[in-house]
């Protein structure tokens, strides 16, 4: 392939054949976007000797806008081919090359005599990586793969997978600048040392890093340092170490994951099939991102956890864009029979869902975790720990960051290795588990994962699901992470114990990363209807109304964060998935919800409510008081703004007065407010008024799941609750307010919120607990309190203090 002058006889009939036969599916950059001179003559580079490789690069530059990969370059007296490959050393069946010249020695030499400049354009071409629609032995035969192909393997590749082809173009190399005047052969080593470093990575970003044997990892792990030191400490005799060690083994089997490309390969053709028959479509963002890091950086996932077909479907996107899917910690109910072997060759290790009390096996799952990350293999896990029944973000816990974080300062006294978290945001139009987690919020207990319950949620394929969005939000790298929580961690690191601060920044590296996840999300139109039909007191809304309240959410929102259409459309598309009914009605039609679609609906809502947080608290502050002033509203909600922050995951914003004087203009420009003096008052518009009222109603659940806590905090003395004990009796509370208001609204009482803001109330310092366990407060809560009662009418501040009472007594 090194010369196209070579097999002349057969070459246009090669050429021919190859442009009929093969098709690329992923072609990156475009051609515009590559930057190549065409002033300059362009020499393509490969990672070896390919004659298949050749012909597809000539064939790709004949039909697009890039210099021709067929022709020759005469500079001076020499004649230079327009492509070339990488010089290999490796023994040939026949013979082996011995002291050969590199080719870019010639093309240095005949760049210093003409003067001209030559530039590298490295070119990787994999064969068969993504089969489409069609997989089989032969497609999985004929993969691309880490191991070397011979003639017969890939002669193999051309004719099974010559239509699902990817070509990588990366970018020009000027050989004038990596010339710095010394000998040619140091040049040409040079520029074959970055061209290599160039091909691997980029074969890491498409397959990852080379898969080694799993029994290999396996006894490493078991032989490996950490682990014998957890044998030594728990072991009584030599007898019982031995026994101790196979138990290390037999975690290692637990454990780890056994991926292969043919399986890889298997899922994408099954998963494509099972996403065109249960989704419309999946549209993914922010992809281009992630391209730019992988092959670089370790890259850790670190989605939402909404469903399970969360990991398969990321894992389906990334390998369909030409990038290694990641290895995937699952819990340990998913390796059932079937499905667990299946995942686990897919990339799935398995965990317990506790390791307390379990040293060894703690230590095996620690290594197995920090081999993965140090050999550069992406991973994925879900902060959250769990799928999220309320649909809104979880509260992140720190098992799998924690050990993140100890593997990537110990890999500091190694290589320095880079590693980036990438959160990733999914939102579904309808998810497959909507029926358990109706139950589950209603008081049932979570069943056991099995296959027969895989079968039960398969008859469910036939209904419509609408579309999946899945969207990159901003990559966070570790090492500045830690730059900003302690600049020093590089000599902590050093001395290989664990520092006392990474506790702390942990945690603040889980509420970081939530944050991004939420900042990623984007609106479909079943969150746009929930939001608005649940803002209604009995789920029913004239139609031409929730057409405007959609548009004034639109408004409210980015412009890139909606859906395609109008609000007529978006009602219509939830329609259509079976969310909620319309009536007809002779005084004008309607829009409805039953009880069990609202409380599907809430679900949904939940996904994005944090993307109105703040105008909703602003709309909801007008709700009993006709007028405020800039700086009465910023004393008004400044208590309560920071403890909402971190219920939602949302960042907040560094000046509050200045993100409400902005949402106060835009409810002003909206008509739902009108300037007033020196402040801002309800609109005297009854359907401006009546639109301003529903958006407060977003807030007004969370705000009164506040006031109620406090309520019930400051009833008694401080240091009187503990945790547990405060958030049992305000959920006994907010269950008793729900049924006598009328709210089927599991959700309102769901014990995980009302935890969740006894522990946003700590860290806003709030709270303290002392050493027995219980919490104390002083006189600036009763005042907050005091301040944060004004935005309540006095109807319900009397029902709730009745409901308390009665608790009571």
């Amino acid at each position: 392939m090194a010369d196209p002058r070579r097999f002349k006889p057969f070459r246009a009939t090669l050429r021919r054949f190859m442009e009929a036969w093969t098709q690329v599916r992923i072609q990156e950059p475009a051609a515009e976007a590559l930057g190549i001179d065409p002033e300059r003559p362009t020499i393509y580079v490969l990672p070896r000797s390919s004659l298949s490789d050749g012909l597809l690069l000539e064939s790709l530059t004949a039909g697009a806008d890039l210099p021709d990969a067929a022709t020759t370059h005469l500079l001076g007296d020499r004649q230079l081919p327009a492509q070339l490959a990488l010089p290999t050393t490796r023994r040939r069946l026949l013979r082996r090359r011995r002291g050969a010249a590199s080719p870019f020695q010639a093309a240095i030499e005949a760049c210093r005599q003409s003067g001209q400049d030559i530039q590298l354009v490295p070119v990787s071409i994999f064969w068969g990586r993504a089969p489409g629609k069609r997989f089989g032995v032969w497609q999985l035969l004929a993969a691309d793969s880490w191991r070397l192909t011979g003639r017969l393997r890939r002669l193999l590749a051309v004719l099974v997978n010559g239509r699902d082809l990817e070509v990588h173009f990366g970018a020009p190399l000027s050989i004038a600048e990596l010339d710095d005047g010394r000998a040619p052969a140091l040049t040409d080593r040079k520029a074959a040392r970055l061209l290599r470093v160039h091909f691997r990575r980029m074969r890491t970003r498409v397959l990852g890093p080379d898969l080694s044997h799993r029994r290999t990892l396996i006894e490493g792990v078991a032989r490996s340092e950490p682990v014998r030191r957890a044998i030594h400490q728990d072991a009584e005799s030599a007898r019982h170490a031995a026994r101790l060690s196979r138990r290390a083994r037999r975690y290692g089997r637990e454990i780890a994951a056994s991926m292969s490309y043919p399986v890889l390969r298997f899922l994408d053709g099954l998963l494509r099939r099972l996403w065109n028959h249960l989704y419309d479509g999946v549209d993914a963002r922010g992809l281009e991102r992630v391209k730019a890091l992988a092959g670089e950086h370790t890259l850790v996932y670190v989605p939402c956890h909404r469903s399970h077909i969360d990991y398969l479907l990321l894992s389906y996107v990334l390998y369909d864009q030409g990038l290694m899917p990641p290895h995937i910690a699952a819990g340990r109910n998913l390796d059932m029979p079937v499905i667990g072997p299946l995942l686990r060759r897919g990339g799935a290790f398995f965990m317990r869902r506790s390791f307390r009390g379990q040293v060894l096996y703690s230590a095996v799952f620690k290594e197995y975790l920090h081999r993965l990350l140090n050999r550069g293999h992406p991973l994925e896990y879900f902060i959250e720990g769990g799928r999220s029944r309320s649909g809104r973000m979880l509260p992140p816990r720190p098992g799998m960051l924690s050990m993140t974080v100890d593997s990537f300062l110990s890999s500091q006294q190694e290589d320095g290795q880079s590693l980036l978290f990438v959160p990733v945001y999914i939102g579904y139009e309808r998810i497959l588990e909507e029926a358990s987690y109706q139950r589950e919020l209603a008081g049932g207990r979570k069943r056991k994962e099995s296959p027969l319950a895989l079968l039960r949620v398969l008859r469910r394929l036939r209904e419509p699901h609408g579309r999946v969005a899945l969207n990159i939000g901003e990559p966070l790298a570790l090492d500045e992470f830690l730059d900003g929580e302690q600049p020093d961690w590089r000599q902590v690191a050093a001395t290989g114990e664990r520092p006392a601060w990474q506790r702390a920044a942990v945690t603040r590296l889980g509420e970081t990363l939530t944050r991004r996840i939420n900042a990623a999300a984007t609106l479909n139109p079943v969150n746009l209807v929930a939001l608005a039909l649940l803002a209604t007191p009995h789920r029913a809304i004239e139609t031409p109304l929730l057409e405007r309240q959609l548009a004034l959410l639109a408004s409210l929102s980015r412009a890139d964060a909606l859906p395609p259409g109008e609000p007529a459309d978006w009602i219509d598309r939830v329609r259509q998935l079976g969310m909620l009914n319309a009536c007809r009605d002779a005084l004008g039609d309607l829009v409805t919800a039953e009880p069990a679609q609202a409380t599907l609906l809430g679900w949904y809502r939940n996904n994005v409510l944090h993307l109105f947080a703040l105008s909703g608290l602003t709309a909801f502050a007008f709700r009993h008081q006709t007028r405020h002033t800039l700086d009465d509203l910023e004393a008004l909600l400044a208590p309560s703004w920071p403890v909402l922050a971190r219920e939602f995951a949302i960042e907040s914003p560094p000046r509050l007065r200045e993100s409400l004087a902005e949402v106060l203009e835009r409810l002003t420009a909206l008509e739902l407010l009108e300037v007033d003096g020196a402040g801002w008052r309800r609109t005297r518009s009854l359907a401006g008024e009546e639109q301003l009222r529903m958006l407060g109603r977003l807030m007004q659940p969370s705000m009164e799941r506040g006031y109620l806590l406090l309520s019930v905090l400051l009833s008694e003395a401080s240091g009187h609750f503990t945790h547990d004990g405060l958030t049992s009796r305000t959920r006994q509370l907010a269950e008793r307010l729900a049924r006598l208001t009328g709210r089927d609204s599991p959700e309102f009482f769901d014990r995980q919120l009302f935890a969740g803001l006894v522990a946003n109330l700590e860290r806003e310092t709030w709270l303290s607990t002392d050493d027995t366990g219980h919490l104390h407060h002083d006189e600036r809560l009763h005042r907050a309190a005091r301040q944060v009662q004004t935005l309540f009418d006095p109807a319900l501040r009397h029902r709730l203090q009745r409901i308390r009472h009665q608790a009571e007594a």
